[in-house]
């Protein structure tokens, strides 16, 4: 039987202070440089963002919220008719007062020959009216000189009757009876002649009255008619339709054939003076002011840098020019930052140097700066 002896090895104690065993050997001396080093850059550069962000936000105002504005004019027909030609086409430049298309012209014709016959018509009626009214005078002339001969003839009347009554009486009676009755009843007959030639001579200035009248109706209607006729006239012109201003073709939108409306949009005419509409924050509208210079950057000219000076306040923010404004008298109110349309222009020759490149609708990004001293942007503007 063997014997099986057991060797006990006791470790030495540590000392006090010892690293334990299989510890590294730099366990009691801290972080290491390089961890030290990553830590002091991150902290300089996390110090030097947020030192940036400080002095941009006290001494700029930004915003994404800008885009390109211009003038866009719709062109349209002011009569119905069918489109016979067209000359213009997308992007083509124009000019104000070229003739881009043109409708049949066949009805408005017609209708300017059928005014200018009516017309003819009228003004033979006024011939024919004016020597009514000569006829009408001369009837008057010889009614006047019938009451005259009437007249004449009543004082003949009543003389006789006077005479024949002086020569038939108690005393002597030089006269008939019949004599006597005779010139009584010449008398009373010339009396009566006076008084219906009299009434004839009214009638016949009545008459020339009426005939003028009816003349000056003649005459208002030719003037109706030529009113009419200016309008016929001025409908046959417009089958010629005008490009309204001067610029650039878009929206293409008729084709020879095609019977149009009054109204109906054609085409738009986009114009080359255009600027930028940047929505402001109403909490960074205190250091805004008219005329101080603007960094514009345009998304479709990503290198080139374009300066702007503030132009004008929008009198009203966004909202209050919304389809649906929001009703703010409600119980379940939220206060909600505002934004304020800010107008921005182009200076001349960057209007001219990138007449084509610049067009509404296109998205720009703005900066102000604040420190922009008030005498220098008075200075700015002016000139």
């Amino acid at each position: 039987m063997s014997e099986q002896q057991t060797t006990v090895q006791q470790k030495p104690t540590a000392a006090p202070g010892a690293a334990p065993a299989g510890a590294p050997a730099n366990a009691g001396k801290g972080p290491p440089k390089r961890v030290l080093l990553v830590v002091g850059v991150i902290a300089i550069a996390a110090l030097g963002v947020g030192g940036r962000m400080w002095y941009r936000s006290a001494n700029f105002v930004d915003t994404e919220n800008a885009y390109v504005t211009g003038h866009v004019h719709p062109m349209s027909s002011r009569i119905p008719g069918v489109v016979t030609k067209v000359m213009f086409d997308d992007n083509q430049v124009v000019k104000a007062g070229d003739v881009l298309a043109e409708l049949d012209p066949a009805d408005q014709r017609v209708k300017v020959d059928q005014i200018q016959a009516q017309i003819a018509s009228v003004k033979q009626q006024i011939i024919q009216a004016d020597a009514s009214v000569e006829q009408a005078k001369a009837q008057a002339s010889a009614a006047g000189a019938q009451v005259a001969q009437a007249q004449a003839n009543l004082v003949r009347a009543n003389q006789d009757a006077t005479r024949f009554r002086q020569l038939y009486n108690t005393q002597m009676k030089a006269v008939s009876k019949a004599e006597l009755d005779a010139a009584t009843a010449a008398r009373a007959g010339a009396n009566a002649d006076v008084t219906a030639r009299r009434d004839n001579a009214t009638a016949a200035k009545a008459q020339i009255a009426a005939a003028a009248s009816a003349r000056d109706v003649l005459k208002a209607q030719v003037k109706v008619l030529q009113a009419q006729l200016k309008d016929a006239q001025q409908q046959l012109g417009y089958n010629q339709i005008l490009a309204p201003v001067s610029g650039r073709i878009g929206k293409k939108n008729v084709e020879v054939g095609a019977r149009i409306q009054p109204g109906q949009q054609l085409a738009a005419i986009v114009q080359d003076d255009v600027w930028v509409t940047a929505n402001f924050k109403e909490t960074q509208l205190p250091g805004l002011q008219v005329g101080q210079a603007v960094k514009v950057e345009v998304d479709a000219l990503p290198d080139h840098e374009l300066i702007g000076r503030v132009d004008s306040f929008s009198p009203a923010s966004g909202n209050q020019f919304a389809l649906l404004p929001a009703d703010n008298a409600t119980g379940n109110f939220t206060k909600i930052v505002q934004r304020v349309p800010v107008k921005i222009t182009f200076k001349p020759e960057d209007l001219k140097k990138y007449a084509g490149r610049l067009a509404p609708g296109m998205s720009t990004v703005v900066e102000i700066d604040l420190r922009q001293k008030p005498a220098q942007t008075q200075t700015a503007t002016a000139q």
